[in-house]
């Protein structure tokens, strides 16, 4: 073999090695981040029912959204599933024991909502710890029940996880972007694909600040629960999920896409809210 040919096979094999390289890397940000993702652990993201859909509301207690959340949700019969922060707990103590005494379930959100990816598990279990303690001085209960802040996960998070008595790490399979600012007509349009056995996750708050202006999210709601109620939905908490054999991260046949099912059968997973108006 000449020095060029031998040069050449070597270029060949660095430059696989590159892409192997990339590729990886790529597989392992997909990991952490996708919330249909089961690669550093289990996850929730459907609830195991198509006649269901779980509301989940991220980053309160908010002293201005969450009583008119809470209002709106009350009026239409609706229990969710709040994922809370332990320093607005805190600072909102009343408020904690109020969505629980009206029948909704709390989540741990952390603490101070800072990104698990590259924490190492003393300083998860920590955050997770001090909301913990946070939330039962409120409300007398401890969650069972964790999403993780900005829904991203690394290997070490399950571990700590199941160490801490958690059920199970929640994600979604719907949300609204509602989490940044936009018109409630985008809010409404990104809700509008909602089916059944959907997750969907929306924010009471801001981790950015307390009190934070939550408008959109509300109002959407306003406009997007007659529908799914008409549609023959019905709302369930993380508590009252389908069995957890039936909470597999493949969709089970009847979650398929509903473009593959009658479109008058809200059980087959007809997208909810197909009257929105923008």
């Amino acid at each position: 073999m000449t020095l060029p040919m031998y040069l050449g096979s070597v270029s060949v094999v660095g430059a696989a090695a590159g892409v192997g390289s990339a590729l990886a890397a790529g597989a392992l940000a997909w990991g952490a981040v996708a919330p249909g993702s089961q690669l550093f652990g289990p996850t929730i993201r459907r609830t195991g029912n198509p006649r269901t859909i779980a509301l989940t509301f991220d980053d309160g207690p908010n002293p201005h959204a969450t009583p008119r959340l809470l209002r709106l949700l009350e009026a239409h019969g609706v229990r969710a599933t709040f994922f809370l922060i332990g320093g607005f707990v805190r600072a909102c103590p009343g408020l904690v024991a109020e969505i629980a005494a009206r029948g909704h379930v709390i989540g741990n959100h952390t603490d101070t909502h800072p990104s698990l990816l590259m924490l190492s598990p003393r300083r998860i279990a920590d955050e997770l710890s001090r909301c913990q303690d946070a939330i039962e001085s409120a409300c007398r209960l401890r969650p069972v029940w964790m999403r993780p802040p900005f829904g991203f996960r690394g290997p070490q998070l399950s571990a700590v996880v199941r160490g801490a008595g958690f059920r199970g790490v929640v994600m979604w399979s719907r949300w609204a972007w509602d989490w940044k600012p936009q018109p409630l007509t985008r809010t409404i349009a990104r809700l509008r694909p909602v089916c059944g056995g959907d997750i969907v996750v929306l924010h009471d708050g801001d981790y950015r600040h307390l009190g934070a202006d939550r408008h959109p999210t509300v109002a959407a709601l306003e406009h997007c629960l007659p529908l799914w109620r008409d549609a023959g939905f019905q709302f369930v908490t993380l508590d009252h999920l389908a069995p957890a054999k039936s909470l597999s991260p493949t969709p089970a046949p009847a979650d398929v896409h509903a473009s593959q099912r009658s479109p008058s059968d809200p059980a087959q997973g007809q997208p909810a809210g197909e009257k929105t108006r923008d």
